[in-house]
This record gives C-alpha cells, structure tokens and sequence, in this order.
C-alpha cells in the first residue's frame, strides 16, 4: 500500500515537473521569438538606408549605369539558416464546407497566356527604370509557419485595407504591417469595401491517399460490406479494394486517433484529439457550441449511412482518446474509452442513453501510456488494459465502480517494458503481446500467468489477432515476421518475413476469405497470405509533407516529402505509379512543360532532374548552403528558377528538352528567405515573396532587380504561387499576421483560385480574389497544416497535401 501511495506522489511530481519545464520552454520561446523581431527590424533599417544610398548614387550618375540592388548578399535572413518553415504547429480540419467572408493559402501554376508586358520593361539600358520598390511588406508575428520566425506583436485594432486610387494601388495590412500591391491600369470601378461572392463552383472529397500507422495501433478492420475501414488526417476511409471505391467519414474535426468496431459490424466508434487554441477561436469567432466539437470526443456512426449517432465526452476528454472498445458479451450495449492525460483515465458509457451518452463509471487507469484496451469477449463487465510495463484486469461493480488488479508478473517470465498488445482465444483466455518478443496466456477469470511462450519474435510484438479457423497470427516489429500459431500449444504453422520496403507490422486484421490485411509503421497497408506474397494496397508518406506538382498533360501529381520518398500518382486509378527513394528530405517540385522531366528540390540545397520513364537521376546542382523552399521552370522552358533559404534566387538556362542546365546567375536583395515565385507567361520576368512579406521583381535573364514595382501592374503572370499580391489580397483572413496562408494557386482557366492554411482547411475563391472580404468555401479533413494546393492541368480535380498528417487528399471540382 505503501509503495503505491510513494508510486502516485512520485508520478504527480514527476507530472508537475513536467509542467512547470513546459512553461519555461514557452517563456525562452517567446524571448527568442523577440530577439528575432528586433534583428528583422535592425534589418529592415539597414535595408531602407542602403536603398536611399542607392537612389541617390543612381540619381548623380551617368543615364547608362547601373543602379546597385537593394541589398547585397550580406543582408541574410535574421535567423540566417535556422528559419525554419517546416515546423509549423499542427491545426483543425472541418467536416463541412460553408461560405465566409474569410481567406487562405497559396496557389498553383497556371497555363501560359497571352504575352502582355510593359513597353517600359522590354529594355534594361537605364538606371532611371530601376527605382526602390514601394510595395514592401515588414515581418509580423505568429507561431506556426517560417514567418512567424521574423514577426512582432502589434498592438491595437487591425487596420482596414485602403486603395489609393490616383497611384492605383491597395494598401493592405498584416498585423499592423503594411504592404502596397499595384492593381492592374485597366481596373475599373474597384471597391475595397465591396464583398466579393464565393464562387460558384464547390469541392467534393473523392479520394485520400495515405495511412496512420506511424504512431496509431488497432486501427484496420473489415467491414461486411467489403470495405476496409482506417483513418488518415480527420478522415475515416471506408475503402473498396475489389470496386476501388472510396467513402469518407468527415465528422471529425482535428485527428482521428483510435477506432472500434461494434459487434454487429456496422456501428463504429471513432477518437479524436484536442484541436483548438485561443488564436483560432478569435480568427473563427467560434461561440461555446462551435468550440466544444473541438475538444476530444468520440463519435459513434453508421458505417451504411455515414450518419453520426451519438457524439460521447466532450468536455470529459482532456488531450486526445487514445483507445476504445465496445462491450461484447452483452451485445455491444457499453464503451470503455482511455483518455491520453497524464493519468490515462478510463471511462465506461452506457452510449445509448441519450446523444451524448451516459458515463457509467470512471478510474484513474495508470501514470505511463495505455497502449489498448478491449472488453472482454465471454466475461460481462470485464476490461483488460495494456501499455507501459502494465497489464491491468478491471471490473465494473455496484453498477458504477471500476476495480482495478493488476496482472502479475512472476518468475516465469521478465516484466516487459511495454504490454504491447492484447487478444482473446477461443476458450476466453487473454493472450498479450510484448515489447520482449513473448507471447504470454492468462487464464481467464484470473490475473496470473498461464502459459509463456517465450522469444516468439525478435523484438516486440505490435499486433495480434485471431483466425477464423481459431488459430493466432502475430506480427512482429523488429522482425516483421508473421507468424501463424496453434492456440493449444502453441505450435508454429507458418511465418512469412514482410518485405523491408512496407516496414514493420503495426496492426493485423482479417481480409477476405483466407486473406490477411496488415498495416505497417510505414503507413503501408498490404494484403495476401502466409502463402502467398503481399502487395500494397495503401501507401503513403512517413514524414512531413511539403511537396506537390501536378504533370502538364496527364491526370498525375508527383508528391515529395522529408521521407526522402517521391511519389508519382494517378489521379483516375487512385494507385501509385511509381515511386523513389532519395538521398536528402525533398521539400518541393516542379514538372517541365514537356511533362518529361521533373525537378526536385531537397532540404540540403541540392536540387535534382529526374527523367519520367527511367527515373533515373539526369541532372544535380547544389546551390547555396541551406535548404531550398521553391522551384519553377519558365513557360517556355528555357529556365528554372530556385529559390533557397539563404534569401536568393538561383536562375540556371535549360536545353536539351529539360536535360541540360547552365547557370545564369544568382538574384539577391530579399532579406528573408525566398518562399514562392511565379514567372511571367512571356518567360522575362519573375515575381518572388519572402519571409518577411517582401514583394520583388526580377530579370532572370540577368539575375538583375526591378526595382520599380508599378511598372510590373500589368504583367501576366503563368502561375499564382505567390501569396502576397493585388490578384489574392482577399485571401488573408481578417487580423492575419501574414502566416496563416501556406499555399495558393490559381485555375488555369483563371476563375478559381485555392488556398492551404494554418488551421487543416482548404478554401476556393473566386479568382480573381482582389477584395479584402471575399468569399470562399472552405473543406476540412486535413488535421495538420496544408501545406500545398494544385489544380490539375484540366481544373477538374485539385490536389491538397498536409504536412504533419502527411496525407494526400482529391477533391472534385463540381
């Protein structure tokens, strides 16, 4: 009694500890995050003299000189290469769409136009055309995405955006920030202050591309209608492989962490994790109601339908429920959820009584990680719970009291650091798993220790399951080995060994007739038998995801990750092409307008040609020394740019049908990491954005700065990747500090226009969306921030990536 009660103040030090380290991490956060602020601004002065020095040489000089850029190499980023845009924080994904008067992120590449440039910049003979810039954007503040690295808190109300008719240009606002973008010399009858309408045109989700089997176990069934049924981002994928048919639970609003399926086969309940914060709730303007489906709940729905019945434990949740279970000896008619706090707590719902259910009974569960729990299939009221060197056998008594005894651990066996997984036998025996590669029997109704079978994997056991002829399947992790058992004595029938490229097993479940699905830590999910190989049938990415460029001419869109994985996918088969492991984290790519040749840009400053039917590797260059954020070849062709981290723009000739590269030069004058490009449908011209909310434009031909922003109003731009600019001004939500938007793109039709954000959503405009208050529709699904948005080249599907969720998502244009 003793050593529990020293065990519990022990874990409540250990938990207040933790708490208070927390908060001094935030509190050095916040300082560093002002130091940074300060160096922007020392920059941006610094930046502002040189600029003033620079016009009045210019002015005194000879009519052919040249005027000296705006800053030199020297004037790098404030963080220098610690910036860091891929760390952004994690946001919410909604079920529904709905019209707002709100904007987002950044767009994809159009189709070239008609050729439309300025009879003033066809020239570079004078230093009279390069004048400093008016429209510049200084740092702002936030947390999630690179720019918030540069920002400062404003204090007071946001400002209204303002357009100055007589220069024609809108002066528009960040967190205090200004930021002059020129309007078009034919705009007519332009009214700031004028709502402009959400497009006609609507999103539907048709396909999601990738698995969570990371971190998340137990999360594979099959339902009677044929469908497999996991969960990615906040999407539940109820997925036809026979049909290749895919249906979508969209109830969820942030992560989907754990799923179970009731006994009858068609109800399934399903966990999500906390996904809001204060700074959402202000941008959203969310009432009590609206909040409370952010906090972690549990959702029970028809799998038939897709029709939510009962929404479980909001408010009763404190950070995510990690595991679930329905009763099975009476039927179905409870469900035991653990909570992923501190103290895991778990709790039983009598979930018919009533929408939200009712809480039958409620126990603190343990201080380390509950890793399953499951009902007992023969024994009412029975619950058995497993995870961090624990297995735990509970009783519900009096109708409201959870009893907890502990499984014991004697001589016959070491205590495992990890109970990793449970299952039951024929006979009512509980069969667990563990992190030594033990599969041990515990006699039913008692907590001690039956049978061992010792060493039957190398390494822990992540899955087991039963068979229908009653036989146990294990999977392995270390060993990836499955293994086929008789339940008497435990005899080894057979074992296949899972190929290395799908990684180690994480969940088994059974398939079709003799069929045997398994989802792998890769987030693979493959089938076959013990006899015959295994294929994938789901694949995805395993590491953050940034990178998206959709092919030309062909339903295709290339995916690239920090995996160091490319992806090469068909959009009408919902299958994987092909893909290719890489040396370095890749971070962005783009297509050559041949559709051959694909280039890839990676987070060590080498960026890669790859050719489309070999795939092999035709061209590397490495440029600068720090990670590259974009990439873009010209209309024509004929050049590429790329933009790095250390604040310039690498600018290389292309010949040979995209398998030579020359380079050009290299444009320098951002202060801040280069971010998005876009080029002029003529292939002259190059318009760039920066960390610190720069707008420049360039002269690749030779790497030169065009310092006279105006003169660039009515140049048609290819694409509209960038974010900052007249045409996707009302993108930016009202009080945005400027990072909210991570992607945007436009229809090469140009009238839509699509945004990825912070916050899990993707909203579609009407393009051009040139109003500060400008409708949209808004999608969830994703659970992290959206990283990238494509049309593809027909604007009939768009393309969306998550970063942290590292899911692919389809959406139809309609």
């Amino acid at each position: 009694m003793d050593g529990d009660v020293l065990e519990d103040m022990i874990s409540h030090e250990n938990g207040a500890l933790r708490e208070r380290v927390a908060d001094l991490e935030k509190k050095v956060a916040e300082q560093n995050d002002d130091i940074v602020c300060l160096r922007s601004a020392l920059a941006d002065i610094v930046r502002r003299m040189n600029a003033v020095e620079a016009n009045k040489g210019a002015s005194s000089s000879s009519h052919g000189s040249s005027t000296p850029r705006r800053t030199g190499d020297h004037m790098r980023s404030p963080a220098g290469g610690t910036n860091n845009r891929y760390g952004a924080r994690d946001a919410h994904s909604s079920s529904n769409s709905y019209q707002g008067y709100r904007p987002s992120p950044r767009q994809p590449a159009a189709k070239p136009a008609a050729k439309s440039t300025p009879a003033s910049m066809k020239k570079w003979s004078s230093s009279h055309e390069m004048n400093p810039p008016s429209g510049t954007l200084t740092p702002s503040r936030g947390a999630a995405s690179p720019l918030r690295q540069f920002s400062s808190p404003v204090k007071g109300p946001a400002r209204e955006p303002v357009f100055h008719a007589d220069d024609g240009y809108l002066r528009m606002y960040l967190r205090g920030r200004a930021l002059n973008m020129y309007a078009p010399s034919d705009l007519a009858e332009y009214d700031s202050s004028k709502a402009l309408a959400p497009p006609a045109a609507k999103l539907k989700l048709e396909w999601v591309y990738g698995y969570r089997g990371r971190d998340c176990r137990s999360n594979l069934f099959l339902l009677p209608t044929g469908e497999m049924v996991f969960f990615v981002a906040a999407v539940v994928v109820l997925y036809n492989v026979d049909e290749q048919i895919q249906r979508h639970y969209l109830g969820h609003t942030d992560d989907v962490k754990c799923i179970t399926l009731h006994p009858n086969k068609l109800l399934i309940a399903t966990g999500q994790v906390a996904g809001i914060d204060r700074r959402e709730k202000k941008m959203f303007n969310f009432d009590d109601d609206e909040q409370s489906v952010f906090l972690p709940h549990v959702r029970i729905w028809d799998s038939v339908s897709l029709h939510t019945l009962h929404v479980i434990g909001l408010g009763d949740f404190d950070r995510a429920v990690c595991c679930l279970s329905f009763s099975k000896a009476d039927g179905g008619q409870y469900l035991c959820a653990v909570d992923e706090a501190n103290e895991h707590v778990l709790t039983v719902w009598d979930w018919h009584k009533t929408d939200k259910g009712h809480k039958v009974a409620e126990s603190k569960s343990s201080g380390d990680a509950v890793l399953g729990v499951e009902f007992h299939p023969v024994e009412k009221n029975s619950i058995i719970t497993c995870g961090k060197g624990h297995i735990n056998f509970w009783s519900i008594e009096g109708g409201n009291t959870l009893v907890k005894k502990m499984g014991v651990f004697d001589k016959q066996v070491e205590r495992p650091k990890y109970v990793l997984c449970i299952a039951f036998d024929d006979r009512g025996n509980c069969l667990s798993g563990d992190s030594n590669g033990n599969i041990i029997v515990w006699a039913q109704g008692a907590q001690k220790i039956a049978k061992v079978v010792s060493g039957a994997h190398d390494g822990g056991i992540f899955s087991l399951c039963i068979s229908n002829d009653g036989n146990l399947i294990s999977g392995g992790g270390k060993d990836r080995t499955l293994v086929i058992w008789e339940t008497e004595y435990f005899n080894k029938i057979s074992s296949q060994e899972i190929s290395e490229n799908f990684g180690p097993i994480r969940t088994i479940a059974l398939g079709k007739g003799n069929m045997i699905l398994v989802g792998t830590t890769r987030n693979n999910i493959i089938q076959g038998t013990i006899d015959l190989k295994f294929s994938a049938i789901v694949q995805g990415h395993v590491d953050e995801l940034w990178g998206l460029a959709v092919h030309p001419n062909h339903h295709q869109f290339l995916t690239c990750g920090y995996d160091k994985q490319i992806f090469l996918w068909d959009t009408l088969t919902h299958s994987t092409i092909w893909k290719k492991e890489i040396q370095d984290g890749a971070h962005t790519g783009c297509f050559h307008p041949n559709g051959n040749i694909v280039a890839i840009a990676t987070l060590s400053a080498r960026w890669m040609v790859i050719d489309m039917m070999t795939r092999e590797t035709v061209a590397v260059h490495s440029d600068g020394n720090e990670s590259l954020s974009c990439i873009v070849y010209s209309p024509d062709g004929r050049f590429i740019a790329i933009g790095s981290r250390d604040n310039c723009v690498y600018v290389y000739q292309v010949s040979d049908d995209g398998t030579k590269y020359n380079r050009i030069g290299r444009c320098t004058g951002h202060s801040s990491f280069v971010l998005h490009m876009d080029w002029s449908v003529d292939s002259q011209f190059l318009v760039t954005n920066s960390g610190d909310y720069e707008i420049l434009f360039w002269s690749p031909a030779i790497c030169r700065q065009v310092t006279q922003a105006s003169a660039m109003r009515d140049v048609e731009w290819a694409s509209q990747n960038c974010t900052l600019g007249f045409n996707v001004c009302g993108i930016w939500p009202e009080g945005s500090d400027g990072t909210d938007v991570n992607s945007c793109c436009r229809s090469h039709s140009g009238q839509l226009a699509a945004t990825a954000d912070d916050y899990g959503k993707v909203k579609l405009f009407t393009y051009p969306c040139n109003r500060p208050k400008s409708g949209f529709h808004v999608y969830g699904g994703h659970s992290s921030h959206v990283t990238n948005v494509q049309f593809l080249y027909n604007d009939m599907r768009l393309i969306s990536t998550g970063g942290k969720d590292m899911s692919v998502m389809q959406w139809q244009v309609v």
